[in-house]
C-alpha cells in the first residue's frame, strides 16, 4: 500500500506521527469508450464554451456558479488563504460511547500507521479506546477540506473514518409514513417467526459479487477465443404477496427447508400462533365433565315412559271384564 497523507493525531498534548492508507479499494470491472469498429478510445477535448479553444489543465480554475449565468473564479491562492489549521493534524475533540455514532454518516475509512518512534503512543492510545469502548470525535482536512471523523479500532489497528457533516444527511419524507397502517399481532408474530428460522452470524467472506464473477467469465472466454458461457438463470424477484399471512408461512417453510429443519411429512412445525392455539385446545377436556351428567339423564328420561307402559299393563289384567247383559224377548 501507499501511503497517501502523512500527519500527526493531537491526543492532548501528545502527538502521534501516522501515515494514512485507503482501507478500501473497488473491484468493479470497468471499462473504455472505444470506437466499435477499430476498437480506438474515444478522447475528450478540453474546450471552452465561449472561445472554443481548447484548454490546457494550466488555464483550468474553479468557479463557482452564482446564477444569472454569472460565475465566481478562484484562484489556487483563495485556497491558500483558507483557514485550515488541521491541515496536518488529526485533532481528536472528543470521545464518544461506538453507539451513539449513527452508521449512515460515515464515508470512507483510512488505516493508520505510526510513524518512526511513535509507536508506543499509537500503541496507548490505541488500548486505551478498546478498553472504553469509545471512539474519537476528530477533525483533519484532507484534499483541501475539512472533514469530521472517527478515531476507531480495527484488528489492532487505528482506523479513521470519515464523516458526512448532519446537514449532508437528507430527512426521509416519505407520504406512507403519515398514514395510519396496523399490523394484526398474528401477521407479526409470523414476521418474528420468520426472522428467527433465518437468524445466523455475519460471515461477510461467504458473499460474493456473483455479476462481476460472471462478466469476467465472459471477459476471459473473449481472450482466449472460446465459446461464452451462459450464466445461470436469475431467479426473478417474487410478484407482490396478496395473502401476507400466506407469503409469510411459506416463507418460514422455505427458510427452514434451507437449514435442514424442515418438519416431518404431513405435519407442520409450531409457530406462535399454533402453538397459543394447541395450549388453548389442551385445556378443552376439563369442561367435558359435566356432559356424563346430561347423558345420565337422557337415559333415565329415556327408561321413564317404557316403566309407565309396564304398569298401565299390568293394571289392565287385573281388572275384571264387565258382563253384558242377556236380552230377553
Amino acid at each position: 500500500m501507499r501511503a497517501i497523507w502523512k500527519g500527526a493525531v493531537s491526543f492532548g498534548l501528545v502527538s502521534i506521527a501516522v501515515r494514512l492508507y485507503s482501507a478500501t479499494e473497488e473491484k468493479d470491472i470497468r471499462f473504455h469508450q472505444v470506437h466499435r469498429e477499430d476498437g480506438g478510445r474515444i478522447r475528450y477535448k478540453r474546450t471552452c464554451s465561449i472561445c472554443g479553444e481548447e484548454v490546457t489543465y494550466d488555464d483550468i480554475a474553479k468557479g463557482y456558479d452564482i446564477g444569472g449565468g454569472e460565475m465566481v473564479i478562484l484562484s489556487d491562492e483563495d485556497f491558500a488563504d483558507l483557514p485550515l489549521t488541521t491541515s496536518h493534524a488529526i485533532d481528536v475533540l472528543e470521545f464518544v460511547p461506538a453507539e451513539q455514532v449513527d452508521p449512515i454518516l460515515y464515508n470512507k475509512a483510512y488505516f493508520l500507521e505510526p510513524e518512526g518512534a511513535a509507536t508506543k503512543p499509537y500503541v496507548l492510545l490505541r488500548d486505551a479506546l478498546t478498553d472504553s469502548d469509545r471512539v474519537a470525535i476528530v477533525k483533519v482536512a484532507l484534499r483541501q477540506r475539512e472533514q469530521l471523523a472517527t478515531l476507531r479500532v480495527r484488528e489492532g489497528v487505528l482506523l479513521l473514518n470519515t464523516m458526512l457533516w448532519p446537514d449532508e444527511v437528507r430527512t426521509a419524507d416519505f407520504g406512507f409514513l403519515d398514514d395510519d397502517i396496523q399490523v394484526r399481532p398474528p401477521e407479526l408474530a409470523m414476521a418474528s417467526s420468520l426472522i428467527d428460522s433465518m437468524a445466523g452470524d455475519f460471515r461477510p467472506d461467504e458473499y460474493s459479487d456473483n455479476y462481476r464473477a460472471a462478466l469476467q467469465e465472459v471477459i476471459d472466454a473473449k481472450v482466449e477465443g472460446r465459446e461464452i458461457v451462459q450464466p445461470e438463470e436469475v431467479e426473478e424477484a417474487p410478484a407482490a404477496a396478496v395473502d401476507l399471512m400466506a407469503a409469510l408461512r411459506a416463507s418460514v417453510d422455505r427458510a427452514r427447508a434451507a437449514r435442514g429443519e424442515a418438519p416431518a411429512e404431513g405435519a407442520k412445525e409450531p409457530t406462535p400462533i399454533s402453538a397459543a392455539k394447541s395450549a388453548k385446545k389442551a385445556a378443552e377436556p376439563a369442561k367435558k365433565a359435566p356432559a356424563k351428567k346430561t347423558a345420565k339423564k337422557t337415559a333415565e328420561k329415556k327408561a321413564t315412559p317404557a316403566k309407565k307402559t309396564a304398569a298401565k299393563k299390568t293394571a289392565e289384567k287385573k281388572t275384571p271384564a264387565k258382563k253384558t247383559p242377556r236380552k230377553t224377548a
